[in-house]
């Protein structure tokens, strides 16, 4: 089963630099054409289920591309363009903070034990970004959401903290994320900012400390869920109203 995930104006999502490896795990914005009455997304992106077909009890966790496809016929599109990487206790590789050999849509994930001061890899799984035909849902949004100022530490749009905060505004099981700039809407990839987390399960938070020039803009965020294709197509959605009743 495919999960969409839209993708900002360059593919290329958060890159955290850890050890040599670059990872790029960020979703962001997509742009969708009403025509004809459907919905059209020129740049959504899906993602593949996960997947977790090693361990590292051996020489390491290796998660190969082609082992995959072998293992999980028709699950992985043909040409992937991204790939998440995650332990199975939901840590990303910036937050494990292992030295990972590889971790590309080409290649796949490879994390070698050697490579470890414990000598030692966690528990990984990997997911991949793949082009339309997999994307093909509706999609609503909910209001434009913005729980905190980046006075502090940064500017922290969690999903936990947005849900107490706005309660009955975010759908059960949201896919999307878009976060863009208070007072100008500025899409957040665009901005040049580095993000700690960005996306539709955590949330969003950009962080002071990981800014090079300046602490972090004030963003504000919205969710994207899957639903009825029988719902109205209009532009939305209107400030204050449910996720449930737009679609953009």
């Amino acid at each position: 089963m495919f999960q969409l995930i839209p993708i900002f104006i360059m593919a290329g999502l958060m890159t955290v630099s850890t050890q040599g490896i670059s990872e790029q795990s960020r979703p962001s914005v997509n742009t969708i054409n009403i025509s004809e009455g459907r919905l059209q997304d020129v740049n959504t992106r899906c993602w593949t289920e996960w997947f977790d077909r090693d361990h590292p009890s051996g020489t390491g966790d290796w998660e190969i591309l082609t082992s995959l496809r072998n293992e999980n016929p028709g699950k992985i599109c043909p040409t992937p363009v991204g790939i998440e990487v995650e332990t199975t206790t939901g840590l990303s590789i910036a937050a494990a903070g292992e030295v990972i050999a590889v971790a590309d849509a080409t290649t796949g994930f490879i994390c070698k034990n050697e490579d470890q001061p414990d000598q030692t890899c966690l528990d990984y799984r990997v997911r991949f970004v793949c082009h339309p035909p997999f994307c093909n849902q509706h999609i609503c949004w909910s209001k434009w959401l913005d729980r905190d100022n980046p006075g502090g530490t940064g500017d922290w749009e969690t999903l936990s903290q947005l849900r107490i905060q706005y309660p009955g505004s975010i759908c059960d099981e949201p896919l999307y994320i878009e976060a863009v700039t208070v007072d100008t809407m500025t899409p957040a990839l665009a901005t040049g900012q580095n993000f700690f987390i960005f996306n539709p399960t955590t949330g969003f938070v950009c962080r002071n400390s990981d800014q090079t020039k300046r602490g972090c803009l004030d963003y504000k965020v919205r969710f994207g869920c899957c639903c009825d294709p029988e719902t109205p197509i209009r532009p939305g959605p209107i400030q204050g109203e449910p996720f449930d009743k737009a679609i953009q």
